[in-house]
């Protein structure tokens, strides 16, 4: 099964048609139908780590300010915690604790309810741990591998810039900076380079203004980490919008 990595940008983008919908609703048309989700959203964040184990997990409007139609979502995929003890189980270098109330954040639903718009297809989310370290994340994503043998499409939803204190919703392109530090990024990723990534500090010069706080960033070393040394990827929905927003996502696999 391929993974991706999604930058998923503004909650709009799920009720909205443009260039990022249309290109995740081609997504769930290209990718093979998989037997679950299991997505890693920048929208979970906890003390220690946690998985989702509800069978109806509920939809999470994490945000304000937004339009009604954005609140009536609802996105009703049920959960598999039978998936979620499964990763309790083959993760052996952290403690993974089940959770049996956790719903869907937007970072997850954004996406799915585009890709996966009847809502068949069961998905369970990874909590992030941001106490810990990059490298840990990188690991804890390299022990799922067996997964993708069993159908699973893991899921990294977050965004490789992202800085609400310098966005500007009146802008169309990046920042200078920020379209640098993406293509930073993008070059190592393409390269197979995951150890700067792991340390992204050393990216580039703007790694500071492009990654704030790192919640946003962590998901894509998920991905990262389940790319076999020979495995194709590709890049798409490669923009910044409003400054210091990137959408760069990447497909790994064929």
């Amino acid at each position: 099964m391929p993974v991706l990595f999604v930058g998923h940008g503004s909650p709009l983008n799920a009720i909205e048609d443009n260039a990022f919908s249309r290109v995740w609703r081609d997504l769930g048309a290209r990718l093979p139908t998989p037997r679950a989700v299991l997505c890693v959203s920048a929208h979970w964040e906890t003390r220690d780590v946690h998985i989702s184990a509800t069978r109806a997990p509920g939809t999470i409007h994490d945000f304000h300010g937004f339009p009604r139609e954005l609140y009536e979502v609802q996105y009703c995929a049920p959960g598999d915690p039978q998936l979620a003890s499964r990763i309790v189980k083959l993760v052996q270098g952290t403690q993974v604790r089940l959770d049996h109330t956790r719903g869907l954040d937007h970072g997850a639903w954004s996406v799915l309810r585009l890709m996966y718009p009847r809502a068949e297809v069961p998905v369970i989310q990874l909590s992030l741990d941001t106490m810990q370290p990059a490298a840990f994340h990188y690991h804890l994503g390299r022990e799922l591998a067996p997964l993708r043998d069993e159908g699973i499409l893991v899921l990294g939803s977050g965004n490789i810039v992202h800085n609400l204190a310098l966005m500007d919703w009146r802008r169309r392109m990046g920042y200078e900076w920020a379209e640098e530090f993406n293509a930073a990024v993008r070059a190592k990723v393409q390269a197979h380079e995951h150890a700067p990534l792991i340390d992204y500090h050393t990216v580039h010069a703007a790694a500071t203004g492009a990654i704030p706080t790192p919640e946003h960033y962590l998901p894509l070393l998920y991905a990262l980490a389940l790319q076999d040394d020979a495995e194709p990827l590709q890049f798409f929905n490669d923009e910044l919008v409003m400054g210091s927003v990137s959408m760069l996502s990447v497909w790994i696999g064929a």
